[in-house]
């Protein structure tokens, strides 16, 4: 299926989809929704990672952060054979209309944004934008995920209404304000890099400097070694797929790469997730 056709299925309509295809295509989103056509497999494929990844996201958010399995089996179960979507959220953290982005597609928005305005990544404009969508006047800026609320007080009563600003967004919104150079947060590990990744590879892949500028990237809110090795394993793999198209040879392809002792933007862990993957 196109990336054209696709969009005439109702369940891709969500306010991202919205926002990011005027960004990625340079027109608006009616005359995209009338044919804008992209002749290139490639072309697809890259476009199809950014949008694909958008709509995961959103697909997921009523489902979100339910860490309950048992429960979480239970919704499942009534929802089958499509949980994606949900009308009613059941995230026990926060709620959002359904079709809206979890902190994590919004993350990949703002990094998609900055990298079509730019033409490549810039860091500086980068950390601006992020701040702008999290920061203080934001969405995201609520009394419970205020980066500077004193531990020990009332709990706060969840789920909240609109979208929750975690931990390695609050440490990044700390380290601005205090001016550090180094703004990611150095003990976050969690998902983020992962997450928001297919607009950075989508734009770099085939060339050389595709790890490193993941790398630079990811670092912006999440400076934790772990997390940054996860985020390149991920990225080898999406740059394959975005590439090469189906192939069951992928996770193989990975591998050579991670144990190669000449490996591009090489990471003391790679080894480690290496071997964890097998």
């Amino acid at each position: 299926m196109s990336l054209v056709t696709s969009l005439s299925i109702p369940w891709i309509r969500s306010p991202f989809v919205r926002r990011i295809v005027p960004v990625i295509y340079g027109c608006t989103y009616t005359r995209v929704w009338r044919g804008c056509k992209m002749a290139l497999t490639l072309a697809d494929r890259i476009v199809g990672a950014i949008i694909g990844a958008a709509v995961a996201d959103a697909a997921a958010q009523p489902l979100h952060w339910i860490y309950d399995l048992q429960k979480l089996r239970a919704i499942l179960s009534e929802e089958e054979p499509c949980p994606e979507f949900r009308p009613q959220s059941a995230n026990p953290f926060y709620r959002r209309e359904t079709g809206q982005q979890t902190c994590y597609g919004d993350q990949a928005y703002v990094l998609l944004e900055s990298l079509c305005e730019c033409g490549g990544l810039n860091l500086d404009d980068l950390k601006q934008r992020t701040y702008k969508f999290f920061g203080p006047g934001s969405e995201y800026d609520t009394p419970v995920n205020d980066p500077y609320r004193p531990k020990g007080g009332p709990r706060a009563q969840l789920p909240i209404e609109g979208p929750w600003r975690h931990a390695s967004l609050k440490s990044f919104l700390k380290n601005v304000d205090t001016g550090k150079a180094e703004t990611g947060c150095d003990v976050d590990n969690q998902i983020d890099g992962i997450t928001k990744l297919a607009p950075i590879v989508a734009l770099y892949a085939g060339k050389p400097e595709m790890l490193e500028r993941v790398e630079d990237a990811i670092r912006v809110t999440q400076n934790n070694d772990m997390c940054v090795t996860e985020t390149l394993a991920a990225a080898r793999f999406l740059e394959h797929y975005i590439l090469n198209g189906p192939d069951p040879n992928a996770l193989d392809s990975v591998l050579e790469q991670l144990n190669d002792p000449n490996r591009k933007n090489p990471q003391d862990l790679d080894r480690a997730v290496a071997t964890f993957t097998k």
